[in-house]
């Protein structure tokens, strides 16, 4: 969990309930059904990225950034600690997927982490500009904040696109 651009602007790499904020390129790998969620401020060309794990914390707090009912406000806090206003937000998530098909829908955690996240999104007033969730595959997300928020995401396959 990072707030600052390190001074040489290389990539941050965000592990499984961490998060950043700032201008630095970030990165996050090995999204299966966790959701990798991005929130750009449009007017101030910052943003912020968290990797989340599961869709609710119930009342833990050791990691806020692991879980979708904690994560969103803690990204939220920290984005206007710098000065962004909501209506200057627009959020993009990529992951979600079904990695555990054989075990039948009540265990589809990543279809309850995307429904989380926008929920979440939703009750802050925060747009989805772009999501690729659910499918089978395995992505991993970039995120560039001084290229006017930026998301690109890579199939496990190889494909890669911007959302």
């Amino acid at each position: 969990m990072t707030e600052t651009a390190p001074p040489n602007k290389s990539q941050v790499m965000i592990g499984i309930g961490e998060y950043h904020v700032g201008t630095s390129p970030m990165m996050t790998i090995g999204l299966g059904s966790c959701i990798g969620l991005t929130i750009y401020d449009r007017d101030l060309h910052i943003g912020a990225m968290v990797h989340i794990m599961l869709p609710e914390s119930s009342g833990r707090t050791d990691r806020p950034g692991k879980y979708a009912d904690s994560a969103i406000p803690l990204l939220l806090t920290k984005l206007t600690e710098r000065g962004s206003k909501r209506s200057s937000l627009v959020a993009k998530m990529a992951g979600g997927a079904c990695m555990f098909e054989y075990f039948g829908n009540n265990l589809n955690i990543g279809e309850r982490n995307a429904e989380k996240v926008r929920s979440a999104l939703a009750e802050q007033h925060i747009r989805i500009s772009g999501e690729e969730v659910g499918g089978k595959s395995g992505r991993t997300v970039s995120f560039f904040p001084e290229e006017g928020g930026k998301v690109t995401v890579r199939s496990a396959d190889g494909a890669a696109h911007e959302i």
